[in-house]
C-alpha cells in the first residue's frame, strides 16, 4: 500500500506540473504570435476585401485571435443599428480576399512612416540582410527543436511509469505541440526568401479571375504575402490607386521576379 502511494504522489504531481507548464507555455505563445504581415499594417486606415467582394474600412488592430476596423465615425447598418467597429475572427480568415492599405488615405504620421519602412525594405543593406539571415537561423533551430520535442515525447509514451503519464495527459500534449507549432507562422520559406526586397509579381485569385500585381516583396508568413507599391482598384470599375497590399497565401503567389 505504501509503494502505491509513493508511486502514485510522484505520478500526480508531475501531473500537475506538466498540465502547469503546458498551460503556461501555451498562453505565453498565443499572446505574442500574431502575424507579421498583419502587424505590418496595425493603427493604419485598412480596407478589407472578402472573398464575397464585400469592402470593410477602418483603422487596423490586430490580436492573436482576430481582426478589428474602427470606423472613423459611427454609421447605421440597414436595420437602423448604430456600428463603430467591425471584428473578424481568426476562424474566419479563409473568407480574406486582400487587406488593401491605400496610400491617399493615410495620416501624415502613418505615410512617413511607411516611406522609411519602404527605404529599409526595397534593396536592403549588407546589415539588413545579415540581420534577417540571423533571424533565419533561429527559426530553422526553432524547427529542428520542435521536432526532436515531438520525438522525445514519443519515445516517452512508450516507456514504463512517465510514458503512462504523458498517455493519461494526451489532451494537454497535444494543445501544447498545437500552440508550438502554430508559433512557427514565419518559417523559413527558400523560394520567397531569396526576393524579399525586390520587385515581383503576384498573381493573385480573386473569384474566378486572375490579377497580377507588381510591388516590393516585404515579408510572408504562413498565412499571408506583403507586398508594397502596388497599383491596386477593389472594383472592376474603379481608378487603381497606389497600395500596399497582404493577400493570403491560399489565393496568391509570387510568380516571377520584377526586376
Amino acid at each position: 500500500m505504501t509503494g502505491i502511494l509513493a508511486v502514485t504522489i510522484p505520478f500526480t504531481a508531475i501531473t500537475i506540473i506538466f498540465i502547469v507548464l503546458a498551460t503556461a507555455i501555451g498562453v505565453f505563445i498565443r499572446k505574442r504570435s500574431r502575424d507579421k504581415c498583419l502587424k505590418d499594417f496595425e493603427r493604419n486606415m485598412v480596407t478589407l476585401e472578402n472573398t464575397a467582394g464585400k469592402l470593410i474600412w477602418g483603422k487596423l488592430r490586430v490580436e492573436n485571435t482576430g481582426l478589428e476596423f474602427h470606423y472613423p465615425q459611427k454609421h447605421q447598418d440597414e436595420d437602423g443599428h448604430e456600428e463603430a467597429s467591425y471584428i473578424l475572427y481568426k476562424y474566419e480568415y479563409p473568407n480574406i480576399a486582400a487587406l488593401i492599405r491605400y496610400h491617399d488615405e493615410l495620416s501624415e504620421r502613418n505615410k512617413k512612416q511607411r516611406e522609411k519602412e519602404l527605404k529599409r525594405t526595397y534593396h536592403p543593406t549588407a546589415l539588413r540582410k545579415i540581420n534577417r539571415k540571423i533571424k533565419n537561423i533561429f527559426k530553422t533551430l526553432r524547427d529542428s527543436v520542435l521536432e526532436i520535442v515531438n520525438v522525445l515525447m514519443s519515445q516517452a509514451k512508450k516507456r514504463a511509469g512517465g510514458g503512462a503519464v504523458l498517455t493519461s495527459q494526451d489532451k494537454y500534449v497535444s494543445q501544447m505541440k498545437e500552440e508550438l507549432m502554430g508559433s512557427v507562422g514565419t518559417s523559413y520559406e527558400p523560394l520567397l526568401e531569396r526576393y524579399i526586397g525586390n520587385k515581383v509579381v503576384l498573381e493573385l485569385i480573386k473569384g474566378d479571375e486572375l490579377f497580377e500585381y507588381c510591388g516590393v516583396l516585404k515579408e510572408y508568413t504562413a498565412e499571408f504575402i506583403e507586398i508594397m507599391d502596388v497599383d491596386y482598384k477593389a472594383k472592376g470599375k474603379e481608378q487603381a490607386r497606389k497600395a500596399d497590399l497582404v493577400a493570403p497565401r491560399k489565393y496568391g503567389v509570387i510568380r516571377h521576379l520584377g526586376e
